[in-house]
């Protein structure tokens, strides 16, 4: 038993221990080191497409399936080299620096304010230029590459998490219903991707009712 001398002698609890961090933050390491590498992969698998490409003017790439999923018919246009080179060199250099930084992140590495926000900087970047590619994709190309859909699907997951990490250490200003985003982080994102697949679904519904008939 222990009497009340042991316990205060013990002093009073040490009430300067941090509590853990919602889980939101403490899952984006994992977001950053598997969305990177999914991302990674996928920016590659473009970039070699690419390349069969432009060896091989009538090369079929493999994520060609059907008149709507069909790289090619992406690759081929100047929304594909936007800066005037291919855009999936873009993502094996972006990708590349997010899959590092969340191995960092899962390796115990602390990282400081200003590289956060060196990565929100980026990731801000990527999913601006993702939701440009989308609206081309929609409504000026009339086509989907798979592969790109990847890359939009682990972009908007790591701009995500990644704000969600800068508002709670306050990296960033956080407006008013800050904390309500942190704790509620799937339903944001989950959102976010049926807004897509709504207007994925509405522009193409003429084909995809074929497929149903």
């Amino acid at each position: 038993m222990i009497s009340p001398a042991t316990t205060a002698a013990a002093g009073p609890p040490d009430t300067d221990v941090p509590s853990a961090p919602p889980f939101a933050v403490r899952v984006t390491r994992w977001i950053l080191a598997a969305g990177g590498g999914i991302g990674l992969l996928a920016a590659l698998t473009l970039t070699i497409e690419k390349i069969n490409l432009l060896v091989d003017p009538g090369y079929r790439p493999s994520c060609s399936i059907n008149p709507i999923l069909s790289c090619g018919s992406v690759m081929t246009t100047p929304q594909a080299a936007a800066f005037g080179f291919p855009n999936p060199l873009i993502g094996v250099v972006g990708f590349s620096v997010v899959t590092t930084v969340g191995v960092l992140l899962l390796a115990g590495v602390r990282l400081p304010r200003w590289w956060w926000l060196g990565l929100q900087a980026g990731a801000t970047f990527g999913v601006v230029f993702v939701h440009w590619l989308i609206y081309q994709s929609l409504y000026r190309i009339g086509a989907l590459c798979p592969y790109c859909m990847i890359v939009w699907v682990v972009t908007i997951a790591i701009f995500w998490y990644v704000s969600l990490y800068n508002l709670h250490h306050r990296h960033l200003p956080a407006p008013p219903g800050a904390t309500v985003l942190v704790r509620l982080h799937t339903v944001g994102v989950t959102g976010w991707y049926i807004v897509i697949l709504v207007l994925i679904g509405e522009q193409f519904w003429f084909y995809w009712r074929t497929l149903l008939a």
